[in-house]
């Protein structure tokens, strides 16, 4: 494909979404049992998708690498989901919320797909609350909302700091119930390897049983990759250490764009690294920064005091204190961007005032909401001239209310009570926004082959706003795909069953099995992990918070250098007939190793800044992000050609008709 066809419907942006279902090809029931399709991934995106498509009616072959749906990455999303209820009553639309995302994402995304994603995220909530996912309630018994980050009304919905986990176990119980009817196959413990294409269609995957080591064939009419994201390229970020790119890289690789791959969310609320035996990273939710006031000493000999222990946090005066994104951006404050608050927070550690031993952290105080709560419940029960212990004591019980398994799990890993001291936190790879390229409908540029959820590009732009992560997730499960797929089945009504014994299948698994008996047999003498480690200080270092032409450069000549040395001398202990975590790891920092060199390539041609993507040769004298309309109001889509260094580039322009483009603005 020489040219990309989005599909966006024609129409005003109000009716597109409307329209385009009204007109759409459909499948009816009866013909709906005779149509199989496989889901890869069980996320909420996942999850929701093969919940939905089988109680369509619809055959689901639904795989995942872990023990069980309810496993998947989906469940550390803490602070919430976002919805235009409107509850509040402080003037949230639907509009509002599209207009959000999209500056939010530096105006790098789809109208068509934001719109739609505001469209339907208030039919999302009331599918969960359906489900019985327990969203938090006001003393009136109406669902609660929080702020987040990027936004200036309140429609996070949230449950406690276990959002995520709550919204898959809500999905997992609709998946149960159609694997309970038979109509979804579920494969724990088997994870994809390589795509089937039939005649230039997705028609099956060759998948691994993690457990026995068997090599499967799978067949259907659609495959449905919704594998999430591939954060863990940088080695530490927050995302769980299983989370992999192997899947939409492989499809990469048979034919599906790659958009935008150096589009990469640095969360600026996680833990700091404390130091080289770390494997992974922890993210304090961004609602944090809802109560919490994020500062740094003003004085580096109070920098200098409590990095050696000499003086406490609490000791540094109120007036001593550089609350320096209230300072900065006095209209968002706390909750600007995670993009703008994450280059901030580094800029002040680079300048020498992080507060940890490292220089590599800063304050997330809760003292000020603390008192603030202390003395309104004190108010409401009537206690006259209350002693501030006795405020404290009431704030903290409202802090833990809203927050209380979020400060367990800080006082646990750093072992500091965040209610007496503040928090430390520094940011860290969260998200990544760029992703397979798919069309209004998800469909990718391989026939037959959809991504949903954080695998695809399309609705983030260059930066996700908190909470519309799930959002999304759920919008592409429930209330997208199944609508347009069954566009593209339409067609297959009579194809019948696709037979595994088709020379494509032998074909696929053959190269399967010729790569790991690569691993297996190949006499080297490093593990997988020290590969891994070094691509991530490489990605980290020159792909990561801020960028320049000079260290992409250098990123790409050290990924390649580094991957010629993985394949001649990595070590894979163990045996492939059995259950081998470090052979599934070796096939997924394989796929890393050619990634990470697209993304660094992404970065190197994008010459602007924006959103998660920061240039060092554009921006302000202030440090802010300098975009360039002009020449970069586009989607990057990549396009494989058997050296991802040399890949084609393919542009999809981004036209705004209902949204002014303008410098990002939120001082």
């Amino acid at each position: 494909m020489s040219k990309l066809n989005s599909r966006i419907p024609e129409g005003p942006l109000a009716e597109k979404w409307t329209n385009h279902k009204s007109h759409i090809n459909l499948v009816n029931p009866a013909n709906k049992r005779l149509i199989d399709i496989i889901v890869v991934g069980t996320g909420l995106a996942g999850g929701s998708a093969a919940a939905s498509l089988a109680e369509l009616g619809y055959k689901v072959k639904a795989f995942c690498f872990q023990d069980s749906p309810r496993r998947a990455h989906s469940i550390a999303a803490q602070g919430g989901i976002n919805a235009a209820k409107n509850y509040q009553n402080d003037g949230d639309s639907t509009y509002r919320l599209f207009y959000d995302t999209i500056k939010g994402g530096d105006y790098r995304s789809r109208e068509a797909n934001v719109y739609r994603l505001a469209e339907v995220s208030a039919n999302i909530i009331d599918q969960c609350v359906a489900q019985g996912v327990p969203f938090a309630r006001e003393y009136g018994g109406l669902l609660d909302n929080r702020s987040f980050g990027g936004v200036q009304v309140s429609r996070t919905f949230y449950a406690k700091g276990q959002t995520g986990q709550q919204l898959l176990l809500g999905a997992y119980s609709a998946m149960s119930r159609q694997i309970g009817k038979g109509n979804i196959q579920m494969f724990n413990r088997h994870e994809m390897l390589e795509l089937v294409m039939v005649d230039g269609k997705a028609r099956g995957i060759i998948a691994r049983n993690l457990i026995t080591g068997e090599i499967e064939r799978h067949s259907a009419h659609a495959v449905v990759i919704a594998s999430g994201g591939y954060g863990n390229v940088f080695y530490l970020s927050t995302n769980a250490m299983g989370s992999n790119v192997t899947a939409s890289w492989k499809i990469h690789k048979k034919g599906a764009y790659f958009a935008n791959p150096c589009f990469t969310q640095i969360h600026p609320t996680c833990i700091p690294v404390s130091g080289d035996h770390q494997s992974k990273l922890t993210l304090m939710s961004e609602s944090l920064r809802n109560d919490g006031r994020i500062w740094v000493p003003k004085k580096k000999e109070d920098v200098e005091a409590i990095r050696s222990g000499k003086l406490r946090p609490r000791d540094i005066k109120e007036e001593d204190r550089d609350y320096y994104l209230e300072r900065r951006y006095p209209a968002f404050g706390n909750l600007v961007p995670r993009d703008v608050a994450s280059r901030a927070a580094k800029e002040r550690c680079d300048a020498g005032y992080g507060v940890n031993a490292t220089g590599e952290a800063v304050f997330l105080d809760f003292s000020s909401a603390i008192e603030r709560y202390g003395r309104e419940k004190a108010a409401v029960e009537k206690i006259d001239n209350p002693s501030i212990e006795k405020i404290r004591d009431l704030g903290k019980q409202v802090i833990e209310a809203k927050y209380g398994n979020l400060f367990q799990m800080y006082e646990k890993i750093v072992d500091d009570n965040p209610y007496e001291t503040p928090m430390k936190i520094y940011p860290a790879v969260h998200y990544t926004m760029g992703g397979i390229w798919v069309d209004y409908n998800l469909m990718t540029t391989i026939p037959g082959c959809y991504a949903a959820g954080e695998a695809n590009f399309s609705d983030h732009g260059a930066n996700r706003l908190g909470a519309s992560a799930l959002m999304q997730g759920l919008a592409d499960g429930y209330f997208v795909l199944p609508y347009t797929i069954g566009d593209y089945l339409s067609n297959d009504i009579r194809t019948g069953k696709i037979s595994t014994d088709l020379p494509e299948f032998e074909e696929a698994e053959k190269s399967v099995r010729e790569r790991i008996d690569f691993f297996m047999n190949n006499k080297g003498s490093k593990s997988v992990d020290h590969f891994h480690k070094k691509l991530g200080k490489i990605m980290w270092n020159e792909v990561g918070m801020a960028r320049n032409a000079e260290g992409l450069k250098k990123a790409i000549d050290d990924i390649r250098a580094l991957r010629d040395e993985f394949w001649k001398d990595v070590k894979v202990p163990g045996t492939a007939n059995s259950f081998n975590p470090e052979l599934e790891k070796a096939g997924r920092v394989a796929d890393f190793l050619e990634l990470g060199e697209l993304m660094a390539l992404d970065a190197l041609t994008r010459n602007e800044s924006c959103g998660g993507h920061f240039r060092e040769e554009f921006q302000t004298e202030e440090g802010e992000a300098v975009r360039d309309d002009a020449h970069f109001t586009y989607v990057a889509a990549w396009e494989y050609n058997g050296d991802p260094g040399k890949a084609n580039l393919y542009k999809e322009e981004l036209k705004y008709e209902n949204i002014e483009l303008k410098t990002r603005s939120y001082k």
